[in-house]
């Protein structure tokens, strides 16, 4: 169900990791090192966990090489596995009741389907790994400049239904004013871990289709990943004559 958003989130990340400027040695490494082995998903774990979350990243194999601790500084993200639902002051749902159906833009089959739209906070977390405090603070000041642009305070996902693709559901990011968090982990030295948390407002679409043995406009198999859709009125002629 997220992980569209994270797919955009990962999109997100890497304009900002394109975007940094080295203002310390170990950056100019770093920011030309490439996205791949320098921003990463911790499976399952926050900040909360640092430990066991960066030993989990150096036993990955990031290089299509022998294993091996990679290179520092690097930035991995997180979510956790809690859902909220979105305050009503910020946006609203749109449930069942909503009776809301869409023809997808790209559908050649022009098939009518039923949609619910979640909206929902993502709690998200960057942790930044370096042996130096100065890259570490340098990438966490560059992130919240990054995102301290209006342009850059949303990003689109998308989803995936009946073989099509449907882009510009909108994902909101807010920070609290909480600056980046210096993390102490006991046994880890030699290292500062900067967190920084978010959250992310996204609109999360639900797609339904008539289901077998429900009323459908024939154009697909129900249970299938080419549906049919909800049967629709196209036409109306009244041919009645009225004798006056």
């Amino acid at each position: 169900m997220i992980e569209p958003v994270k797919r955009a989130f990962g999109a997100y990340m890497e304009g900002f990791y394109k975007s940094i400027i080295p203002t310390a040695e170990s950056l100019n490494e770093y920011a030309s090192r490439g996205y791949a082995t320098s921003v990463g998903w911790a499976k399952d774990r926050m900040v909360d966990d640092a430990e066991a979350m960066i030993e989990a990243y150096f036993k990955n194999d990031t290089d299509d090489a022998p294993t091996q601790p990679p290179k520092l500084p690097v930035i991995l993200m997180a979510v956790d596995k809690n859902y909220t639902p979105t305050g009503r002051d910020y946006t609203r749902q749109i449930t069942a009741d909503d009776d809301l159906w869409v023809i997808l833009p790209d559908d050649v089959k022009e098939r009518a389907f039923d949609v619910k739209v979640m909206a929902g906070d993502i709690r998200a977390q960057l942790a930044i790994f370096s042996h130096t405090s100065d890259a570490a603070r340098s990438i966490a000041a560059q992130f919240l400049l990054y995102i301290d642009s209006p342009l850059r305070r949303h990003f689109d996902a998308s989803y995936e239904f009946a073989g099509q693709t449907v882009d510009g559901w909108p994902v909101q990011i807010e920070t609290p004013d909480i600056p980046a968090s210096d993390i102490k982990v006991e046994g880890v030295k030699n290292m500062t871990i900067l967190a920084i948390d978010i959250t992310l407002h996204a609109s999360i679409p639900l797609f339904g289709a008539p289901k077998e043995g429900e009323p459908n406009d024939g154009k697909g198999i129900p249970g299938t990943d080419d549906p049919a859709g909800h049967p629709v009125v196209v036409e109306v002629v009244n041919k009645r004559e009225d004798v006056l």
